[in-house]
Protein backbone atom coordinates (compact mmCIF):
# COMPACT_ATOMS: atom_id res chain seq x y z
CA UNK A 1 0.00 0.00 0.00
CA UNK A 2 1.80 3.45 -1.34
CA UNK A 3 2.03 6.01 1.12
CA UNK A 4 -0.85 8.48 -0.84
CA UNK A 5 -2.97 5.58 0.44
CA UNK A 6 -2.45 5.66 3.72
CA UNK A 7 -2.73 9.04 3.79
CA UNK A 8 -5.94 8.86 2.35
CA UNK A 9 -7.10 6.62 4.64
CA UNK A 10 -7.70 8.82 7.77
CA UNK A 11 -9.56 11.87 5.40
CA UNK A 12 -11.56 8.96 4.38
CA UNK A 13 -12.58 7.65 7.57
CA UNK A 14 -13.14 11.26 9.09
CA UNK A 15 -15.71 11.94 5.50
CA UNK A 16 -17.73 8.89 6.68
CA UNK A 17 -17.96 9.99 10.88
CA UNK A 18 -19.23 13.78 9.36
CA UNK A 19 -21.74 15.49 11.87
CA UNK A 20 -24.63 14.92 9.57
CA UNK A 21 -24.00 11.44 9.17
CA UNK A 22 -24.14 10.68 13.01
CA UNK A 23 -27.03 12.68 13.41
CA UNK A 24 -28.94 10.86 10.62
CA UNK A 25 -27.82 7.35 12.13
CA UNK A 26 -28.44 8.42 15.75
CA UNK A 27 -31.97 9.41 14.33
CA UNK A 28 -33.00 6.63 12.75
CA UNK A 29 -31.54 4.36 15.51
CA UNK A 30 -34.02 6.35 18.41
CA UNK A 31 -37.27 6.15 15.93
CA UNK A 32 -36.67 2.88 15.66
CA UNK A 33 -36.84 2.05 19.44
CA UNK A 34 -39.76 4.66 19.95
CA UNK A 35 -41.76 2.79 16.98
CA UNK A 36 -40.70 -0.73 18.60
CA UNK A 37 -41.58 0.28 22.40
CA UNK A 38 -45.15 0.32 22.74
CA UNK A 39 -45.52 -3.25 20.56
CA UNK A 40 -42.75 -4.67 22.96
CA UNK A 41 -44.00 -3.66 25.95
CA UNK A 42 -47.84 -4.99 24.74
CA UNK A 43 -46.32 -8.27 24.23
CA UNK A 44 -44.57 -8.28 27.58
CA UNK A 45 -48.54 -7.33 29.15
CA UNK A 46 -49.73 -9.80 26.83
CA UNK A 47 -47.92 -12.45 28.38
CA UNK A 48 -48.03 -12.03 31.84
CA UNK A 49 -50.94 -12.94 33.90
CA UNK A 50 -53.45 -10.84 34.94
CA UNK A 51 -53.30 -11.85 38.00
CA UNK A 52 -49.41 -10.68 38.55
CA UNK A 53 -50.08 -7.62 36.78
CA UNK A 54 -53.21 -6.64 39.27
CA UNK A 55 -50.58 -7.56 42.23
CA UNK A 56 -47.10 -6.25 41.38
CA UNK A 57 -48.03 -3.60 38.54
CA UNK A 58 -47.64 -3.26 34.31
CA UNK A 59 -44.31 -2.08 34.83
CA UNK A 60 -42.54 -4.55 36.65
CA UNK A 61 -40.35 -7.14 36.71
CA UNK A 62 -42.31 -10.75 35.13
CA UNK A 63 -41.71 -13.56 36.86
CA UNK A 64 -44.31 -15.98 34.41
CA UNK A 65 -45.22 -15.98 31.39
CA UNK A 66 -48.14 -17.86 30.01
CA UNK A 67 -50.01 -17.77 26.17
CA UNK A 68 -53.41 -17.82 28.00
CA UNK A 69 -54.30 -14.55 27.74
CA UNK A 70 -53.86 -14.90 23.68
CA UNK A 71 -56.45 -18.07 23.94
CA UNK A 72 -58.99 -16.63 25.95
CA UNK A 73 -59.50 -13.29 24.01
CA UNK A 74 -59.50 -15.75 21.08
CA UNK A 75 -62.21 -17.76 22.65
CA UNK A 76 -64.25 -15.00 24.35
CA UNK A 77 -64.02 -11.59 21.23
CA UNK A 78 -65.04 -14.28 18.78
CA UNK A 79 -62.20 -13.15 16.58
CA UNK A 80 -62.21 -15.42 14.07
CA UNK A 81 -65.79 -14.07 13.17
CA UNK A 82 -64.46 -10.57 13.10
CA UNK A 83 -60.98 -11.54 11.05
CA UNK A 84 -63.69 -12.80 8.37
CA UNK A 85 -65.31 -9.53 8.47
CA UNK A 86 -62.52 -7.62 8.16
CA UNK A 87 -61.78 -9.66 4.96
CA UNK A 88 -65.16 -9.38 3.57
CA UNK A 89 -64.36 -5.72 3.96
CA UNK A 90 -61.07 -5.25 3.02
CA UNK A 91 -60.33 -7.53 -0.07
CA UNK A 92 -63.41 -5.52 -1.95
CA UNK A 93 -61.91 -2.55 -1.09
CA UNK A 94 -58.73 -2.60 -2.26
CA UNK A 95 -59.52 -4.78 -5.27
CA UNK A 96 -62.59 -2.24 -6.62
CA UNK A 97 -60.19 0.73 -5.13
CA UNK A 98 -57.03 -0.23 -7.42
CA UNK A 99 -59.38 -1.23 -10.48
CA UNK A 100 -61.39 2.20 -10.64
CA UNK A 101 -58.12 4.33 -9.64
CA UNK A 102 -56.07 2.79 -12.30
CA UNK A 103 -58.46 3.51 -15.06
CA UNK A 104 -59.15 7.10 -13.99
CA UNK A 105 -55.68 7.31 -13.40
CA UNK A 106 -54.95 6.06 -17.34
CA UNK A 107 -57.44 8.65 -18.46
CA UNK A 108 -56.00 11.97 -16.76
CA UNK A 109 -52.65 11.31 -17.19
CA UNK A 110 -52.41 9.05 -20.77
CA UNK A 111 -55.61 10.47 -23.30
CA UNK A 112 -55.54 13.87 -23.68
CA UNK A 113 -58.97 16.07 -23.19
CA UNK A 114 -60.00 19.28 -22.43
CA UNK A 115 -60.80 18.68 -18.45
CA UNK A 116 -58.38 16.00 -17.56
CA UNK A 117 -56.52 18.19 -14.90
CA UNK A 118 -59.94 19.28 -13.78
CA UNK A 119 -61.39 15.67 -13.27
CA UNK A 120 -57.81 15.20 -11.17
CA UNK A 121 -58.18 17.81 -8.92
CA UNK A 122 -61.94 16.65 -8.22
CA UNK A 123 -60.52 13.50 -7.35
CA UNK A 124 -58.02 14.34 -4.98
CA UNK A 125 -59.83 17.35 -3.53
CA UNK A 126 -62.08 14.81 -1.45
CA UNK A 127 -58.51 14.08 0.47
CA UNK A 128 -58.63 17.60 1.68
CA UNK A 129 -61.51 17.25 4.25
CA UNK A 130 -61.18 15.62 7.19
CA UNK A 131 -63.59 12.26 7.56
CA UNK A 132 -65.13 14.34 10.78
CA UNK A 133 -66.08 17.11 8.94
CA UNK A 134 -68.54 14.58 6.38
CA UNK A 135 -69.55 12.26 9.55
CA UNK A 136 -73.12 14.00 10.17
CA UNK A 137 -74.14 14.55 6.56
CA UNK A 138 -72.99 10.49 5.39
CA UNK A 139 -74.67 9.34 8.47
CA UNK A 140 -77.91 10.65 7.55
CA UNK A 141 -77.19 9.69 3.37
CA UNK A 142 -76.54 6.42 4.34
CA UNK A 143 -79.92 6.43 6.75
CA UNK A 144 -81.64 7.22 3.47
CA UNK A 145 -80.20 5.38 0.85
CA UNK A 146 -81.89 2.00 -0.02
CA UNK A 147 -79.87 -0.85 -1.43
CA UNK A 148 -81.22 -4.73 -2.27
CA UNK A 149 -81.18 -7.14 0.53
CA UNK A 150 -78.53 -9.12 -0.97
CA UNK A 151 -76.14 -6.17 -0.11
CA UNK A 152 -77.87 -5.26 2.95
CA UNK A 153 -79.83 -7.10 5.30
CA UNK A 154 -81.76 -4.23 6.79
CA UNK A 155 -82.42 -3.13 3.08
CA UNK A 156 -80.36 0.21 3.85
CA UNK A 157 -76.57 1.44 2.72
CA UNK A 158 -76.45 1.97 7.08
CA UNK A 159 -75.05 -1.23 9.23
CA UNK A 160 -74.07 -3.11 6.33
CA UNK A 161 -70.74 -4.39 5.60
CA UNK A 162 -71.61 -3.78 1.66
CA UNK A 163 -71.80 0.23 3.12
CA UNK A 164 -67.92 0.25 4.86
CA UNK A 165 -66.86 -1.30 1.57
CA UNK A 166 -68.25 2.03 -0.41
CA UNK A 167 -66.99 4.64 2.18
CA UNK A 168 -63.34 2.98 2.38
CA UNK A 169 -63.93 3.29 -1.43
CA UNK A 170 -64.75 6.39 -1.73
CA UNK A 171 -62.61 8.21 0.66
CA UNK A 172 -59.26 6.15 -0.65
CA UNK A 173 -59.49 6.20 -4.46
CA UNK A 174 -58.46 10.23 -4.71
CA UNK A 175 -55.68 9.28 -3.18
CA UNK A 176 -54.97 6.31 -5.44
CA UNK A 177 -55.66 8.01 -8.62
CA UNK A 178 -53.42 11.14 -7.46
CA UNK A 179 -50.06 8.49 -6.90
CA UNK A 180 -50.91 6.09 -10.00
CA UNK A 181 -51.59 8.92 -12.16
CA UNK A 182 -48.15 10.33 -11.50
CA UNK A 183 -46.38 6.85 -11.71
CA UNK A 184 -48.20 6.78 -15.08
CA UNK A 185 -46.87 9.59 -16.33
CA UNK A 186 -43.40 8.32 -16.02
CA UNK A 187 -43.71 5.52 -18.29
CA UNK A 188 -42.02 6.79 -22.10
CA UNK A 189 -44.48 7.96 -24.31
CA UNK A 190 -42.82 6.27 -27.11
CA UNK A 191 -44.48 3.06 -25.97
CA UNK A 192 -47.51 4.40 -26.65
CA UNK A 193 -46.85 5.83 -29.68
CA UNK A 194 -45.48 2.49 -31.10
CA UNK A 195 -48.90 0.57 -29.67
CA UNK A 196 -50.89 3.22 -31.62
CA UNK A 197 -48.84 2.18 -34.95
CA UNK A 198 -49.64 -1.71 -34.49
CA UNK A 199 -53.36 -0.71 -33.85
CA UNK A 200 -53.94 -1.01 -30.08
CA UNK A 201 -57.21 -0.08 -28.94
CA UNK A 202 -57.49 2.08 -25.60
CA UNK A 203 -58.39 -0.71 -23.91
CA UNK A 204 -54.85 -2.79 -24.80
CA UNK A 205 -53.00 0.17 -24.35
CA UNK A 206 -54.15 -0.22 -20.62
CA UNK A 207 -54.48 -3.40 -19.63
CA UNK A 208 -51.79 -4.97 -21.67
CA UNK A 209 -49.25 -1.78 -21.69
CA UNK A 210 -49.54 0.37 -18.53
CA UNK A 211 -50.98 -1.98 -15.82
CA UNK A 212 -48.07 -4.36 -16.30
CA UNK A 213 -46.05 -1.57 -15.91
CA UNK A 214 -47.66 -0.62 -12.83
CA UNK A 215 -47.23 -3.55 -10.79
CA UNK A 216 -44.75 -2.10 -8.07
CA UNK A 217 -47.02 1.53 -7.52
CA UNK A 218 -50.20 -1.25 -7.34
CA UNK A 219 -47.97 -3.50 -4.92
CA UNK A 220 -47.22 -0.28 -3.02
CA UNK A 221 -50.49 1.02 -2.66
CA UNK A 222 -51.90 -2.53 -1.88
CA UNK A 223 -50.16 -2.58 1.18
CA UNK A 224 -51.52 0.66 2.16
CA UNK A 225 -54.84 0.05 1.62
CA UNK A 226 -54.88 -3.09 3.24
CA UNK A 227 -53.27 -1.57 6.28
CA UNK A 228 -55.42 1.79 5.97
CA UNK A 229 -58.95 -0.21 5.58
CA UNK A 230 -58.21 -2.76 7.94
CA UNK A 231 -57.34 -0.85 10.71
CA UNK A 232 -60.42 1.55 10.13
CA UNK A 233 -62.21 1.94 13.57
CA UNK A 234 -63.99 5.04 13.13
CA UNK A 235 -66.27 4.19 9.99
CA UNK A 236 -67.04 1.39 11.00
CA UNK A 237 -68.17 2.07 14.79
CA UNK A 238 -70.30 5.16 13.12
CA UNK A 239 -72.19 3.24 10.20
CA UNK A 240 -72.61 0.07 11.93
CA UNK A 241 -74.82 -0.27 14.72
CA UNK A 242 -74.89 -4.42 15.03
CA UNK A 243 -71.99 -5.76 16.49
CA UNK A 244 -71.50 -8.98 14.69
CA UNK A 245 -71.39 -6.96 11.62
CA UNK A 246 -68.21 -5.05 12.93
CA UNK A 247 -64.82 -5.11 11.65
CA UNK A 248 -61.92 -6.60 13.83
CA UNK A 249 -60.84 -3.38 15.54
CA UNK A 250 -64.36 -2.70 16.59
CA UNK A 251 -64.40 -6.02 17.89
CA UNK A 252 -62.03 -5.24 20.54
CA UNK A 253 -64.41 -3.44 22.24
CA UNK A 254 -66.01 -6.47 23.17
CA UNK A 255 -63.24 -7.27 25.57
CA UNK A 256 -63.81 -4.59 27.92
CA UNK A 257 -66.08 -4.99 30.75
CA UNK A 258 -68.71 -2.05 32.14
CA UNK A 259 -66.61 -2.14 35.47
CA UNK A 260 -63.29 -3.87 35.60
CA UNK A 261 -61.22 -4.08 32.38
CA UNK A 262 -58.29 -7.01 31.82
CA UNK A 263 -55.46 -5.20 30.13
CA UNK A 264 -54.01 -8.55 29.31
CA UNK A 265 -56.38 -9.60 27.24
CA UNK A 266 -56.71 -6.88 25.56
CA UNK A 267 -52.80 -6.32 24.34
CA UNK A 268 -53.04 -9.96 23.47
CA UNK A 269 -56.12 -9.29 21.50
CA UNK A 270 -54.53 -6.21 19.57
CA UNK A 271 -51.72 -8.15 18.48
CA UNK A 272 -53.18 -10.89 17.29
CA UNK A 273 -55.20 -8.00 15.34
CA UNK A 274 -52.36 -7.13 13.83
CA UNK A 275 -50.89 -10.28 11.89
CA UNK A 276 -52.70 -10.16 8.96
CA UNK A 277 -51.09 -6.24 8.03
CA UNK A 278 -47.75 -7.83 8.88
CA UNK A 279 -48.60 -11.10 7.17
CA UNK A 280 -49.68 -8.85 3.78
CA UNK A 281 -46.76 -6.44 4.16
CA UNK A 282 -43.90 -9.16 4.14
CA UNK A 283 -45.28 -10.99 1.19
CA UNK A 284 -45.36 -7.28 -0.32
CA UNK A 285 -42.38 -5.73 0.35
CA UNK A 286 -40.31 -6.47 -2.17
CA UNK A 287 -43.38 -4.82 -4.43
CA UNK A 288 -43.20 -2.38 -1.94
CA UNK A 289 -40.25 -1.31 -1.97
CA UNK A 290 -39.75 -0.66 -5.59
CA UNK A 291 -42.73 0.84 -6.01
CA UNK A 292 -41.52 3.64 -3.48
CA UNK A 293 -37.91 3.66 -4.95
CA UNK A 294 -39.32 3.57 -8.72
CA UNK A 295 -41.76 6.08 -7.91
CA UNK A 296 -38.95 8.52 -6.54
CA UNK A 297 -36.26 8.27 -9.17
CA UNK A 298 -37.94 8.32 -12.60
CA UNK A 299 -38.88 11.59 -13.99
Amino acid sequence: MTAATLNALPGANRRSLRPGRVAAQVFMISATVVWLAPIVFALYVALRPESETNKLGYVSVAHTFTFKNFATAWSQSNMLHYFLNSLYITLPAVLITLGLASAVAFVVSRIPFKFNIALLILFTAGNLLPQQVLMPALFRIYLWIHVPTALSSSGLLYNSIFGLIVINVSFQLGFCVFVLSNYMKTIPHEMYEASLVDGASVWTRFWKLTLPLCRPALAALATLLTTWIYNDFFWATVLVSTGNKRPITSALNNLQGQFVTNQNMIAAAALMAAIPTLVVYILLQKQFIAGLSLGSSKG
